[in-house]
């Protein structure tokens, strides 16, 4: 708290802000749904204590949800033996005891889920379940076909990268860089989206193609709702490092997402490792279940479960979709030699170490990244380590930024304080947005999104960053 901004953070009873509709609409409908995950898995068990403590989750949780819906007042966290408990209380204590109508948005939403968390930790059957575990791979099942093709691309990109350190159609240096630079930026952008739309991109290896990439319709397309876009600015600390001769070379990423986002972040990991652009890529996911959909480390063995038989994945049919008369495609030969192709090479980087997984609960503290410093110098002095470290998603971008009501044109290396210059930290954000704050815009470009039809206009809203479809790519280089 002492080490935040003094800038006022978004809050829930701004009826202007996001925070506002989510506090209101959207968390009494995430937590309905993990009831009746919940209730699902509780009657399927023949476990008497497990079907008694799914009974008292499902009540726990529904008091939850009343509190919300009817502006109860936050209570403390109970002791459920994890180290941020203090934290969490000494928080609401300092914050007056508020009600969930009338609180920091940032705080109070990581609270929600921390609160589910302990809910699940003060039983003996259900300390380790994720609630949202079957959304996350039905999401990636259902992702089928983008799964595929960039698999595909995949393949073709890391055998010649790993071969021979080039690309098709790649004769110099030059060349070569050049190339690297295009799918660097295009695995990047497929990072940033985490979805389909952006695979026809990469439609050839030839260096002929990769060139026409920069000026393709596709790629215009795609880059004209990135408002900032500091890509490369991260390619060319990359480079400058690779030529430096340094022997080890680490990237981080403080992942957002499981499932097909997980997918693609493995994607850019074996891609930067296969290019020479990094040595060791190091993973950060969540401790606890977090935000629905965010990465747990259960989540990697998963991913990487459903790729050991791709065809026994894509084969299995749901109770629902079964009810539906709906019937599984086979997947064809090269596509499952595709992913068992990823599998294997996963699997082989992450055996070697040069693919690591780092949990660490400063990342589901209620606070901002301005206290990571002073309140996590363990992981501080970690992530000074690496050459560059990747948050990926909207919830890092508002902890970067302490979620604080910036005026848009803020510079981005002012709105993260001490994770900023002089850090000793680059940080490389890559994040669609989907919460009001946002910084590092030109002059006059908020009040131009403001304008067009959803974007908010007149009303004090910023609703053109709610939906997703803008995103920014912004960097501080905090060794320089």
């Amino acid at each position: 708290m002492e080490y935040d901004t003094k800038t006022r953070q978004y809050n829930t009873s701004d009826p202007t802000s996001f925070a506002h509709t989510s506090a209101r609409e959207r968390w009494p409908v995430i937590i309905t749904q993990g009831i009746d995950d919940v209730h699902r898995t509780t009657w399927a068990s023949k476990d008497e204590e497990t079907l008694a403590e799914g009974k008292s989750i499902v009540a726990d949780l529904a008091k939850l949800k009343y509190d919300v819906q009817h502006d109860r007042e936050i209570t403390p966290l109970p002791n459920d033996g994890e180290s941020d408990v203090a934290g969490y209380n000494k928080e609401i204590e300092a914050l007056g005891n508020p009600k969930w109508h009338k609180v920091p948005w940032l705080f109070s939403e990581c609270y929600l889920y921390r609160r589910m968390s302990s809910i699940f930790q003060l039983s003996n059957k259900w300390k380790s379940y994720d609630l949202f575990s079957r959304q996350k791979m039905s999401t990636f099942k259902s992702s089928r076909p983008a799964v595929i093709e960039l698999a595909n691309r995949y393949k073709d990109i890391v055998t010649q990268l790993e071969s021979k350190h080039t690309l098709k159609g790649v004769n110099t240096q030059e060349e070569l860089e050049a190339a690297e630079k295009i799918l660097f930026m295009e695995m990047c952008e497929i990072c940033l989206w985490g979805n389909a739309t952006d695979l026809s991109l990469l439609t050839n290896l030839s260096y002929e193609d990769i060139q026409k990439l920069q000026g393709s319709e596709a790629r215009k397309a795609s880059e004209k709702n990135i408002v900032v876009n500091d890509l490369g600015k991260a390619f060319e600390v990359l480079t400058a490092a690779q030529k430096s001769g340094q022997k080890e070379r680490r990237v981080d990423i403080v992942l957002d997402n499981a499932g097909f986002e997980l997918f693609v972040d493995l994607i850019l990991a074996g891609y930067l490792l296969a290019a020479g652009l990094a040595t060791t890529i190091v993973l950060h996911p969540k401790s606890i279940p977090w935000f629905v959909s965010d990465v747990l480390p259960k989540d990697f063995g998963d991913l990487l479960n459903a790729l050991v038989d791709p065809q026994a994945f894509y084969s299995a049919i749901s109770d629902e979709d079964k009810l539906a008369g709906k019937t599984a495609t086979p997947l064809s030969e090269s596509e499952v030699s595709d992913l068992k192709f990823l599998f294997q090479h996963w699997s082989s980087i992450y055996a070697e170490g040069q693919l690591v997984l780092r949990p660490n609960r400063f990342w589901t503290e209620g606070g901002s990244y301005w206290r990571l410093p002073k309140t996590a110098v363990d992981l501080y002095e970690d992530l000074k380590e690496s050459e560059l470290v990747i948050f990926k998603g909207d919830l890092n971008y508002r902890k970067l930024t302490a979620d604080a009501e910036w005026p848009a044109t803020t510079p981005f290396t002012e709105a993260i304080g001490p994770m900023g210059p002089k850090s000793g930290v680059r940080v490389l954000a890559l994040r669609t947005c989907k919460a009001d704050v946002v910084v590092g815009l030109p002059e006059g470009e908020d009040e131009r999104l403001k304008a067009i039809e959803g974007g908010g206009g007149d009303s004090g809203a910023r609703k053109w960053a709610w939906s997703g479809k803008w995103a920014v790519v912004q960097f501080s280089d905090g060794k320089a």
